[in-house]
């Protein structure tokens, strides 16, 4: 189908076999389906627009589900988009992405498609399924600043976009660039993620101040067998990176003083979090216990199930308790859209995920109201 083709409401009430919890079925074609990754905006700022990936028309493109009539909308009809470079933009005027080729958006009101930069004769990302290779952007909480990273020979690129001139610059060359992100509130400061044995970076928005804020301990004393640091977002309202450490929690990397701390101690694969920073949901695997709930404030994180999302959960490496990258390369079969990757939705009241448990990767919404967390005295 082409762009600019409304869909009729695919969605589906649903309730939760374990929790009772409502959840919403948002996608029901037999296809590929799957939102942002978990740390970036499903929804524009006002939660006009879900915004998801379909392969419907037999290649991934842009959709969103109207909230008002519950339509789905297609926004693009381009060859070569990279579906996990989906990024809306907060104030909901466009849908930014990019090609092996260029970097684009697409408005939202008249589906127009400007390509803000080209970038060339180069490889944008390595071929892959995680990390880096999936070329994840970021879009600054104001929408004034696109920060991309491109696979330029044997190094990463860090390009700056200004959105409303197209002016770039490269702010920084690096041996790996994956999964970058603005500072919810802080337009000048970015992380990135660099590779598995130097994970966690940070960086001004001019370039300087590029620093590694956390360096991995052995695991249990073993020189070569280390912690697998990875699935790191910003916390809200702080200078806080909270990351896991696969598979034995999450952890807390203040930027400032390197200091760290626990937030839990649970089995927690992608912890997203809230705009209002007092609550984050992790899916698990191995074994999968469902998406969590816990809070990334008491130094428990006692774990509380919302829902089942029955994904297929693919990738075999997770099952270890330690990273398995320091005993050599590893052959990797992770497709994402089999991860349920939670998001909250602006308010905090909904929590979407992705779950391939039908057969085909779909897009749902559970309600987190009426949801109560207890704390770790309420027993």
């Amino acid at each position: 189908m082409a762009k600019g083709t409304i869909y009729r409401s695919e969605s589906k009430a649903l309730s939760d076999e374990k929790t009772g919890t409502k959840v919403r079925q948002v996608t029901h074609h037999p296809s590929i389906h799957h939102h942002p990754f978990y740390y970036l905006p499903c929804f524009d700022d006002s939660q006009q627009r879900l915004f998801f990936v379909s392969h419907r028309t037999g290649r991934p493109e842009i959709f969103a589900e109207i909230q008002d009539t519950g339509e789905l909308v297609q926004f693009t009809e381009h060859e070569g988009l990279n579906e996990w470079s989906l990024h809306p933009s907060h104030d909901g005027r466009y849908a930014y992405f990019t090609t092996d080729r260029g970097a684009w958006r697409v408005n939202t009101e008249t589906l127009e498609e400007e390509e803000l930069f080209n970038f060339g004769e180069v490889a944008v990302r390595d071929k892959g399924m995680v990390g880096a290779s999936m070329g994840t952007t970021t879009l600054s909480h104001d929408d004034t600043f696109w920060a991309i990273p491109i696979k330029v020979g044997d190094v990463y690129r860090f390009y700056l976009i200004t959105t409303a001139t197209g002016k770039w610059d490269v702010i920084t060359e690096h041996i790996s660039i994956g999964h970058p992100e603005f500072h919810p509130s802080d337009n000048s400061l970015l992380r990135f993620a660099g590779p598995f044995y130097d994970r966690i970076w940070v960086i001004n928005r001019d370039g300087s101040g590029k620093r590694l804020v956390y360096r991995r301990k052995a695991y249990r004393g073993h020189p070569v067998r280390k912690e697998w640091i990875v699935h790191e977002t910003w916390r809200p309202g702080s200078r806080e990176i909270i990351t896991t450490n696969w598979p034995h929690g999450v952890i807390g990397i203040d930027i400032d003083t390197g200091e760290t701390r626990k937030v839990c101690s649970f089995n927690a694969w992608h912890p997203a979090i809230n705009r209002q920073g007092n609550l984050m949901c992790a899916d698990t695997t191995f074994p999968d216990r469902g998406l969590q709930l816990f809070s990334p404030l008491d130094g428990v994180g006692e774990p509380q199930t919302l829902c089942l999302p029955k994904s297929s959960n693919e990738g075999a490496h997770w099952k270890t308790q330690y990273c398995p990258y320091d005993d050599g390369p590893v052959q990797v079969y992770a497709p994402q859209h089999t991860h349920p990757h939670p998001c909250f939705s602006p308010d905090g009241h909904q929590l979407i995920f992705t779950s391939d448990r039908s057969g085909d990767a779909q897009v749902y919404v559970a309600m987190l109201a009426p949801f109560v967390l207890r704390t770790p005295d309420a027993g």
